[in-house]
């Protein structure tokens, strides 16, 4: 289908991102799956379409922009190790800052974990898988995938300190000079730790059955 899955995939991918979100449809999807289960519908979705994109991507036709090296593989075969700590140590924390976050009323900035390292550790995640990625796939059609969500993980980081800014007012400036990374070895950071390399095992063992490539060289 070349070109028209390709486009059709990405078209899909930004609404899928765009409508669930905005103020009319949002809570009104909420009333009725509940906050959890808006989460977990939005989660699968946003899933399910993104492995349709990497997908097409790899159906488009092949224009090439560089050269494969047998190390361009090691890239994205190391980065994504610190990728999956990340979000472990990330995901359903308490984070005012970005997205992702949970129960951040109970946000502490003088033990704020990986908050104190990064405000926006998913969207760091994101630029360094797909960064990763990036070296190793230089067509055109995975260039224009990879650089895309780079550059939103990028750029969107600085859009929610602006709009997190407005919001919170005088509160986060106060919060972010507060800001303290938690004690390395608790015992939620041991554990998430642990997590998160089980994470990196498991996509490593799935990659080749969703994606269809292995990542190992």
């Amino acid at each position: 289908m070349g070109w028209g899955e390709y486009g059709a995939a990405f078209a899909v991918f930004l609404l899928s991102h765009a409508v669930p979100v905005r103020p009319p449809v949002k809570p009104w999807l909420v009333a009725r799956l509940g906050p959890q289960g808006f989460t977990l519908a939005y989660s699968v979705l946003s899933l399910a379409v993104l492995v349709w994109l990497i997908g097409a991507a790899g159906r488009a036709p092949h224009v090439p922009l560089w050269g494969w090296a047998p190390w361009q593989a090691y890239v994205p075969l190391v980065a994504m190790l610190p990728v999956c700590l990340i979000i472990a140590l990330a995901i359903r924390r308490p984070n005012p800052f970005s997205f992702g976050g949970a129960e951040n009323g109970r946000f502490d900035p003088a033990r704020a974990g990986i908050v104190g390292w990064m405000r926006h550790p998913l969207l760091v995640a994101l630029a360094i898988w797909a960064g990763a990625h990036l070296v190793p796939n230089g067509d055109l059609a995975h260039v224009i995938l990879f650089g895309v969500f780079a550059g939103f993980a990028l750029l969107g980081q600085r859009l929610i300190d602006r709009r997190r800014q407005r919001e919170m007012g005088g509160q986060w400036a106060a919060l972010r000079a507060g800001l303290r990374p938690g004690p390395v070895w608790e015992r939620s950071v041991i554990w998430r730790g642990a997590a998160g390399i089980a994470l990196y095992l498991v996509a490593l063992a799935l990659h080749p059955v969703v994606i269809g490539v292995s990542p190992l060289p």
